[in-house]
């Protein structure tokens, strides 16, 4: 028999429709407004663009280049998004959307199955406002979906594993969900396999008599590696039969750089972004916040619970520490590697926020971040509206933002208004309430005013739309040194000379092209690629765009080229 629903006037109802109306509104606000931004949004884009008009869905390509630094499942769901809804601003956005929902509600259902309704709700807000995973889920990278694939990974083998009164095992269709979550993961992005490190302090919890029982004697433990294999030959099968049919070496090159390159062999090496040891204790200082200020007094409360052998805690945190670990070893390093590991330290800690919410020392410490984020706000856009300080003065020439200073500097000294506003009204006695209030304003004048704001010079739709007012409806187009967001935003088919070729030739292939037709045929040329024949004279410099020069190029100013 079904559970009867509970009312709307039931204030454990109300709490949790409060709770996923604030995460839809933090989350989803500014969906549309906006086309893909650099670094990372205009290239996968771009893919799953190609992907739709190419019909090939195996192989991405960026422009005419086999394209092998991820795997296509992020792109594949932007590409069935635009399927769906025929809008790429809402498609490139609606992955991370659904893949960040997914995040919480994973935490939340787990900290209402092994403690209460009450705590997966705190464990859910721990999480939401966490500044690092609210800006990485408004950005279309595999970032979020990535963090999903593990944490629901973490989901299904702790829901099998953990032995509670809310919770007992096994659970095999939980545990074969942790496995194939994992492997759906490992074809999104490579470290998927991640969420399979759970398994190592369970292992040695189930050993030492804690309440965790993995069940390797059983038969049914090999129906989880058996899902694993097969949610990764989803994409592994297909795309290796289809590698083989074809005679060029380019797609031998593909498959060696995406099963090898871009996963082990760049793990070990490591070579971009060098960072010291120490390096995501940093990270998780800053980019945690508000979160991690719990951390001072919920490390006491964590030793005291894992003293009682209480697993809940154990398997959580040293997923966590493992994580870090792990990215740790190497010396390339990026902020968001440690993203992951951030849904099970708010799982963690939800169970003891309404103790520690009561404390003195947590209290002041949420009343002082958002004092200090909202009077920086305030006064950073009063001195950006008021004055010309340096910082604006750098941003606005990057990003020729000059028509738009105003306006920006309007929208950040309303933000800091707003902070200050939900500081006073809910000032010491709800702390908070005010941090909750804040940085759900933030988010949504983000999505709202900000994000359209900023969105023509770092889409590079403003240049783009300039280029093709400048060249006419009936001239053609070629892009040197290029970038994924000019061939993304152009207004017509342009012709490119490669994305990886160096620089030089690119700009003596686009020459090539553009002497056999000179009268009708424009080049696009980022600055530092221009040739010394060129006539400056008579080319049109377009200003920065992306932080980055741009120049067009008629025919006639290439006449002393050859």
């Amino acid at each position: 028999m079904l559970p009867t629903p509970r009312p709307l006037t039931d204030p454990r109802s109300r709490d949790t429709w409060l709770f996923w109306i604030i995460a839809l509104l933090v989350l989803g606000a500014g969906l549309g407004l906006r086309d893909p931004w650099p670094a990372d949004e205009p290239r996968f884009t771009l893919v799953a663009k190609q992907m739709v008009e190419s019909g090939d869905w195996l192989f991405p390509h960026r422009g005419h280049e086999l394209y092998s630094d991820k795997p296509p499942v992020f792109m594949w769901l932007q590409a069935i998004a635009y399927t769906i809804f025929g809008n790429w601003r809402v498609a490139f956005l609606l992955p991370s959307l659904l893949a960040a929902l997914g995040t919480l509600w994973c935490v939340v259902d787990l900290g209402k199955r092994l403690w209460t309704r009450r705590v997966g709700l705190y464990a859910g807000y721990a999480l939401l406002f966490a500044l690092q995973f609210t800006w990485q889920a408004k950005k279309a990278q595999i970032d979020p979906l990535v963090v999903f694939w593990i944490t629901l990974g973490n989901y299904g083998l702790l829901r099998h594993v953990l032995q509670t009164a809310r919770n007992q095992g096994p659970n095999w269709p939980m545990w074969m969900l942790g496995w194939a979550a994992a492997a759906l993961g490992v074809i999104s992005k490579g470290v998927g396999i991640l969420a399979l490190l759970v398994l190592v302090p369970a292992g040695f919890a189930s050993l030492r008599g804690w309440n965790v029982k993995v069940h390797v004697r059983d038969a049914r433990f090999w129906l989880g590696p058996l899902a694993f294999v097969l949610a990764a030959c989803v994409w592994l099968v297909p795309m290796l039969i289809a590698a083989i049919g074809h005679a060029g070496p380019e797609y031998r090159a593909y498959v060696d750089d995406i099963l090898l390159r871009q996963t082990a062999k760049r793990y070990g090496a490591s070579w971009d972004h060098g960072q010291p040891l120490w390096y995501f204790i940093e990270v998780m200082a800053t980019m945690w916040l508000p979160t991690v200020l719990a951390l001072p007094w919920a490390i006491p409360a964590w030793r005291r619970r894992l003293r009682r052998r209480d697993p809940r805690y154990l398997l959580p945190l040293a997923w966590w520490a493992l994580v870090i670990v792990f990215f740790s070893i190497p010396s390339g390093k990026r902020d968001m590697y440690i993203l992951p590991a951030l849904p099970m330290m708010a799982l963690a800690l939800g169970p003891l926020l309404p103790g520690l919410m009561r404390k003195v020392g947590v209290r002041r410490a949420a009343f002082g971040f958002t004092a200090v984020f909202s009077i920086a706000m305030l006064l950073g856009g009063l001195a950006m509206w008021l004055g010309d300080p340096g910082f604006e003065r750098r941003f606005v020439e990057e990003r020729g933002l000059e028509a738009e200073s105003t306006a920006l500097a309007m929208c950040i000294t309303a933000v800091g208004v707003w902070g200050v506003l939900c500081l006073l009204f809910a000032g010491r006695r709800r702390p908070f309430a005010a941090t909750v209030a804040m940085l759900s304003g933030v988010w949504v004048a983000f999505g709202l005013m900000l994000a359209p704001l900023l969105n023509d010079s770092s889409s590079a739709r403003g240049l783009m739309t300039d280029v093709g007012r400048r060249i006419g409806p009936d001239a053609e187009l070629g892009l040197v040194a290029w970038r994924e967001q000019n061939l993304l935003m152009a207004d017509r088919r342009v012709a490119e000379f490669g994305f990886k070729v160096d620089f030089d030739e690119q700009m003596q292939r686009g020459l090539r092209w553009q002497r056999e037709a000179p009268t009708t045929r424009w080049l696009l040329v980022q600055d530092v690629a221009l040739a010394p024949c060129i006539d400056a004279s008579r080319t049109q410099h377009l200003g920065n765009a992306n932080r980055r020069g741009w120049t067009l190029v008629p025919g006639d100013a290439a006449t002393g080229c050859r």
